[in-house]
């Protein structure tokens, strides 16, 4: 069993450090919100037949509007602004943007009513984390970076953060299906709507000749939908009937790195001295926010952190 799981989680942290290269590649010609509303109409849909196939339940009209706010937020917000925002930032910054999520959830854990406040090490490692954020996205006067990153990509990967953080903290009071590939596929299936109404909303679409679409971004979009969201979302599902909770979390600390590397390798994106030491702080900071809690309210991050990404 424990060679099971180690496979497993490999794969989880090579197939979703992946995804912010197959979203770079993909969207090459493919417009990002609309890229988005494909992929996870197509995974959705994926989702749901088989589980209704296999004798799930499908979701409740109350279990489908839980599921519409959560793929909104999770989907469109998080994932489509990641999306957009890799128009102009190198997937493996993005992938440590987004690895911060577990410092929005904390804030907005903290302010919302009822919500646990943070301790002093969670202040810290708040502190901590937003060090290492501005020295990955701050002036490449003061990181000493040769790279200057468009402002309003890295404003739209922090705005995803906050998305992603307040979908998962509904998510732990709304009605949702019981069995959680029904419930992911039908918050696809959902945020794919919002995604295309995003998409024509913005007029992205507007002068896009789909003939144009490279084979290149054609397989980027097809390695996203089945092996991004299904087999990702299968070792997923598979780890957390079999393994620690605390164990599968650990995917958020190596997943930046994969996503970074995979960049350097597959899209010519540079690795500064400044990348790596943003890296060490900013994952530094999620470990030591997610080692200092209470045991409640640890356990509690953990699961709120692997909801966090299981649409990606």
């Amino acid at each position: 069993m424990k060679s099971k799981i180690w496979v497993a989680l490999l794969l989880l942290y090579i197939v979703w450090g992946s995804t912010y290269l197959g979203i770079k590649v993909a969207i090459e010609t493919i417009p990002p919100f609309f890229h988005g509303a494909v992929r996870f109409l197509v995974s959705g849909v994926i989702l749901l037949v088989w589980q209704k196939a296999a004798g799930q339940a499908m979701p409740t009209r109350k279990q489908w509007v839980s599921a519409g706010i959560i793929g909104t937020l999770l989907l469109a917000g998080g994932n489509g602004l990641v999306s957009w925002a890799e128009q102009f930032i190198p997937s493996g910054i993005a992938a440590l943007v987004i690895a911060t999520v577990p410092l929005s959830l904390v804030i907005m854990e903290g302010l919302r009513p009822g919500g646990v406040k943070p301790s002093w090490q969670a202040i810290v490692g708040l502190v901590i984390g937003f060090i290492g954020i501005f020295i990955l996205a701050g002036p490449a006067e003061i990181s000493g970076s040769t790279t200057e990153l468009n402002p309003f990509g890295v404003i739209a990967l922090l705005s995803a953060t906050v998305l992603w953080a307040s979908g998962s903290i509904y998510s732990k009071s709304a009605d949702l299906p019981k069995a959680s590939l029904v419930s992911t596929g039908a918050q696809m299936l959902l945020g794919s709507v919002s995604l295309l109404i995003v998409s024509l909303s913005t007029g992205e679409l507007n002068g896009w000749d789909p003939t144009a679409v490279s084979g290149r971004s054609l397989v980027g979009l097809v390695y996203l939908i089945t092996i991004g969201s299904i087999v990702g979302f299968g070792s997923y599902t598979w780890l957390l009937q079999n393994a620690p909770i605390s164990l599968v979390a650990t995917y958020a600390y190596v997943n930046p790195i994969v996503a970074v590397i995979l960049g350097y390798f597959f899209a010519s994106e540079k690795l500064e001295p400044r990348i790596w030491v943003a890296a060490a702080i900013i994952i530094g900071a999620v470990v030591f926010i997610n080692s200092k809690g209470k045991p409640q309210v640890k356990k509690e991050a953990e699961k709120i952190l692997v909801e966090s990404d299981k649409v990606k």
